[in-house]
């Protein structure tokens, strides 16, 4: 992992400006990567990019390898002749400033549907090239693609609940399948075809720029996914496949009743016992996209929250032990290394940070968090490393204004006279204490940037639905903000 002292901006391609109603692999992408150049900022961190289920979290996704394929660039289908001009006349008016799923999701699953039917009548070559793929990416690929068919096939409805052929995986129920509908099938292996050389191509360009991409892995899987499905045995699944224990975390800062995540968990011992394959492909394939990877919810490979698949609340569970330095000594001996930054925050025991240092891990440290409980606060940057990673705050919190609006008196009061501000650019205030700090990456959300309140948070812990729907506008970027931007790195020796 290259810890060349760097600056980064957290961002969710959802997030970028565009015509189509989300943001997407297309020119603005590059601009963005542009902005970043330009600024001397070498990071930029992502969310999962997984395919999305209900509730459209980046955290729960139908699959640990495969990519949205709603992040597909409609321009750039179109100049590579996937799509014709036609295809886009009916663009809806799409809202610029957030994504409404349910109409984009119905527009752009039209459109994508064009492009398959467009590449089912190419030439040989293109063929050719989408076959290497898929047969390159079969171990997961093969899987995914049919468990999408089928759940279009039954309305969307979780593998759980399917006829018991399809839900128990009945070889010749699935061929039957497979058989009968081979353009349903197709059709998902193409998406990703079209994901990965869209996502790669983006990714090599932000590289040649000189910036590292981040991405974020979460540790547990989504029930209804493709890898639930396929890989039963692995999980801790009764006999109909639903989840006999579940994820969360138990009550803490974000809640009273604790997090209900409802991932089933892993049965650890089964995974150890071949090595943790399927953790090392599921790597292998993160490896492939991200020069970083942000490891969530590390204490997991510590302990774990386990909470009985019956209750509605995280408040009665337990904590059970996770593979621990096991499964980390097999990571680095088959990458050797680990470009990882573990997610340590929220209820953390000792263990969490020993098993953190004995890989040389970054921790994170939330600015946000540091001035709630006076001098000896964790958070507050005197107490730095330089192996750590700051955030001025995350997906999960409140930006940065909402934040310092909401506060206590004394929390305000502390803050203020900790960074010898009045707080009226309270954004800017954390964001410099951040690029001042010892810590090797000083990361901020673009919504901190942009010194934007409440009402351009990108998640809610906890909130079923209205979470990831923030978009910036193209204006918002001006010269302004670049030349502060660049200036801030200069100053602070962050300038890639």
């Amino acid at each position: 992992m290259d810890k060349q002292r760097s600056s980064g901006i957290l961002l969710h391609p959802t997030s970028l400006p565009g015509p189509y109603g989300i943001g997407d692999l297309g020119p603005q992408a590059y601009q963005w990567i542009d902005f970043l150049a330009e600024t001397g900022t070498g990071l930029w961190q992502v969310l999962p990019l997984g395919p999305t289920g209900f509730g459209d979290s980046p955290y729960q996704t139908f699959s640990a390898f495969a990519g949205n394929h709603f992040l597909i660039s409609p321009d750039k289908l179109l100049a590579e002749g996937w799509l014709h001009e036609n295809d886009l006349v009916t663009l809806p008016a799409f809202n610029p400033d957030s994504v409404d799923y349910g109409d984009v999701i119905y527009w752009k699953q039209d459109l994508l549907h064009k492009s398959y039917e467009q590449f089912r009548y190419s030439g040989k070559k293109h063929h050719k090239e989408a076959g290497l793929f898929y047969n390159h990416q079969a171990a997961w690929l093969d899987d995914y693609a049919l468990f999408m068919a089928l759940k279009e096939f039954h309305g969307g409805k979780p593998w759980s609940a399917w006829p018991a052929q399809y839900r128990d995986r009945i070889p010749e129920a699935l061929e039957a399948f497979k058989e009968n509908h081979p353009y349903a099938v197709q059709r998902q292996k193409f998406f990703q075809y079209l994901f990965f050389k869209q996502w790669l191509d983006l990714r090599e360009y932000a590289n040649q720029r000189g910036i590292q991409i981040i991405g974020d892995i979460p540790i547990f899987i989504a029930h209804d996914s493709a890898d639930a499905w396929s890989q039963r045995d692995l999980l801790y699944l009764d006999d109909t496949g639903n989840p006999t224990v579940v994820a969360g975390v138990p009550p803490d800062y974000f809640s009273e009743t604790g997090q209900l995540w409802g991932n089933p968990l892993y049965r650890w011992d089964i995974h150890a016992r071949d090595g943790y394959s399927w953790w090392m492909d599921r790597l292998r394939s993160v490896f492939s996209l991200f020069d970083i990877i942000r490891l969530d919810h590390f204490r997991g490979f510590v302990d774990y929250w386990e909470i009985p698949a019956s209750e509605t609340t995280a408040v009665h569970g337990r904590w059970v032990p996770g593979p621990g330095a096991d499964f980390l000594e097999k990571v680095k001996k088959e990458f050797g290394g680990l470009p990882i930054i573990a997610e340590d925050l929220g209820e953390i025991s000792s263990e969490v940070f020993k098993l953190r240092d004995q890989f040389h891990l970054p921790g994170m440290k939330i600015l946000v968090f540091a001035f709630d409980s006076g001098e000896k606060n964790i958070f507050l940057p005197h107490h730095y490393q330089e192996n750590c990673v700051v955030y001025t705050g995350t997906h999960d919190n409140d930006t940065a204004v909402g934040w310092f609006k909401r506060i206590g008196e004394g929390e305000r009061t502390f803050a203020q006279r900790y960074l010898n501000t009045t707080g009226e650019d309270i954004a800017w205030d954390l964001i410099k204490a951040a690029w001042s700090s010892k810590a090797v990456f000083a990361i901020a959300p673009l919504q901190d940037l942009l010194s934007l309140d409440n009402s351009a948070r990108m998640n809610y812990p906890g909130k079923p639905q209205g979470n990831w729907s923030w978009r910036f506008q193209e204006q918002t970027i001006t010269p302004n903000l670049t030349d502060k931007l660049r200036n801030i790195n200069k100053q602070d020796d962050r300038v890639q």
